[in-house]
C-alpha cells in the first residue's frame, strides 16, 4: 500500500473548511485536535489557532482542553498544578494555544482549559472550585449553556471531554474517585492555594464514538474534511441532553463493557 500523500494545508484552507462546516463569527467553540492529521500545515499549530480565531472573530471565543490529570493521581498522590507552567498532554495545538499572551487558563488541577475571546474570562472563572472537573460550573458545562460547539479536528469522539460532563451530571458510579483530594495550585508568585476537588477514576474503558451516528441522525453533528483531517462539529447542549437521555435508559451506555461484565 502506498503511503497516504501529505497535502499542504494553509491557514485559509482551514478557515474555509471551518466556515463550510458551519462555524461562524460570534460562536463559542471547544476544540479537540491533532495537528498531524491535516498533513503538512504551513505555519504549524499557530496557523490552526489563527484560523480558528479568524472564523469566530472578535465576538467569539475559542477554548481548548489543557488537561493534566493522570491515573497516578489519588488522595495519597494529589495534583500539583501551575496554571502558567504545567504543560498539557492534549497535543501541540492546545500547548501552543495556552502560551499565547491573550489566553486565559482555568485553574482546575486536572481538567483545565485555555480560552481566547469575549467569553474567556467567564468560561474559566472558578473552575477550581467546581464540585466535579467537568460538571456544573465548569467551562465544559458553561459552553453548552452558551449554545456553543465542540469541534474535532482530525480526532474522533473518543476524546470528547464533554461526555465526562454528562457522566458527572448523571452521577455514574464508575467515573470519579470516591475520596476527594487536596490539590495544590502554584501561583506565579510562588504562593500555593489548596483546593479540595474530586478527580477521575481510571480503568473503565469508554466507547464515546457510539453516540456519533445518533448525533448525525438528529442533525446535531456535521462532518467535513480539511486536508487529510476529518473534522466534526457538534452542538454541545443537544449532545449533552441526548447523552443524558441515553444514560437514563442505560447507565452503562458510554462504557465498552457494562459494569456487570466480569
Amino acid at each position: 500500500m502506498p503511503q497516504q500523500e501529505r497535502p499542504i494545508v494553509r491557514k485559509e484552507d482551514i478557515v474555509n473548511g471551518l466556515r463550510e462546516l458551519g462555524l461562524k463569527e460570534g460562536d463559542v467553540v471547544l476544540v479537540h485536535s491533532s495537528l498531524s492529521s491535516f498533513g503538512y500545515v504551513e505555519g504549524g499549530a499557530d496557523a490552526v489557532i489563527d484560523a480558528l480565531l479568524e472564523v469566530v472573530g472578535k465576538s467569539g471565543t475559542v477554548v481548548v482542553p489543557t488537561l493534566t490529570g493522570s491515573e497516578k493521581l489519588s488522595a495519597d498522590n494529589p495534583p500539583v498544578f501551575s496554571p502558567s507552567s504545567t504543560p498539557c498532554w492534549t497535543g501541540l495545538i492546545p500547548e501552543t494555544f495556552r502560551k499565547r499572551r491573550d489566553a486565559i487558563r482555568s485553574r482546575h488541577p486536572t481538567h483545565s482549559v485555555a480560552a481566547i475571546g469575549t467569553m474567556a474570562e467567564y468560561l474559566t472563572r472558578g473552575h477550581e472550585h467546581c464540585d466535579t472537573p467537568c460538571g456544573i460550573g465548569s467551562p465544559y458545562f458553561k459552553l453548552a449553556e452558551l449554545d456553543g460547539y465542540v469541534l474535532f479536528l482530525g480526532v474522533g469522539l473518543w476524546c470528547n471531554t464533554t461526555l465526562h460532563t454528562v457522566e458527572e451530571l448523571a452521577m455514574v458510579p464508575y467515573h470519579l474517585q470516591p475520596k476527594p483530594v487536596e490539590a495544590k495550585i502554584v501561583n506565579d508568585d510562588g504562593t500555593v492555594e489548596v483546593v479540595r476537588i474530586k478527580i477521575h477514576l481510571y480503568g473503565y474503558e469508554r466507547d464515546f464514538e457510539k453516540i456519533e451516528p445518533i448525533l448525525l441522525s438528529k442533525g446535531f453533528m456535521k462532518i467535513g474534511r480539511i486536508g487529510n483531517a476529518t473534522v466534526r462539529l457538534v452542538k454541545a447542549k443537544p449532545m449533552i441532553e441526548l447523552a443524558l437521555e441515553l444514560l437514563a435508559n442505560d447507565a452503562d451506555f458510554l462504557l465498552k463493557k457494562p459494569l456487570s461484565t466480569p
